[in-house]
């Protein structure tokens, strides 16, 4: 079912961890903790989330997206994990196979902030899509799995001084969102500085103060 939003800028964000082993008990996810430590940080505007936690099953994922999207009503959909070449790596093709639009600029800009610190960032293959029903929009996103990836592809990264060296792909996401018909996010810019053109930009009303 559908929820509600407490504002009309209320970002919805659904969070996917997938991991057989997490999944399944085995061990603590590390996923969503960080996905959710992010977000608190780097949104300023108003957001709630839901979670999910399934194991590397292509049904699962694509079911669990569906949901997101057409029944929960997110704007954003974030995964992480499955994005390698084993076997049982299918975060890929489940999100492809939702998918109404592939958005391919940002798997090759995960893939080259990544890039920077190991070669076998190649072997990585996140995708990003829209998924479009009658009467909503959704960007669905996949990240790596470790907290430490999940950060530098969010927020990109930056030198000694504090000027960025590689941009995230999380400075895209707000625009994409105002293009596909969702709320206006606002961010924190010493967290994630978002872009957009100027004619896109919300004009505050200023403070009587």
């Amino acid at each position: 079912m559908r929820a509600s939003r407490t504002d009309p800028d209320e970002l919805l964000i659904g969070l996917v961890s997938i991991s057989d082993r997490a999944s399944s008990g085995v061990y603590q996810d590390q996923g969503l903790p960080a996905l959710e430590e992010w977000f608190s940080r780097a949104l300023k505007s108003p957001w709630r989330m839901e979670t999910r936690l399934i194991a590397d099953e292509r049904d699962a994922i694509s079911k669990a997206l569906i949901e997101l999207v057409d029944e929960a009503g997110c704007d954003l959909v974030v995964t992480t994990g499955g994005t390698g070449p084993a076997r049982r790596d299918v975060t890929p093709e489940a999100t492809l196979a939702v998918a109404t639009k592939e958005m391919p600029g940002f798997g090759e800009q995960m893939r080259q902030i990544s890039l920077h610190f190991v070669p076998t960032a190649i072997l990585s293959r996140q995708v990003a899509v829209i998924r479009e029903t009658q009467s909503h929009a959704a960007l669905i996103l996949n990240l790596p799995g470790q907290p430490k990836s999940i950060r530098e592809t969010l927020e990109g990264l930056k030198d000694a001084d504090g000027k960025s060296v590689v941009g995230g792909i999380f400075s895209a996401v707000p625009y994409c969102i105002d293009l596909i018909g969702g709320p206006y996010i606002e961010t924190d810019e010493t967290v994630c500085k978002a872009f957009r053109p100027k004619s896109a930009i919300r004009n505050k009303t200023p403070d009587p103060t």
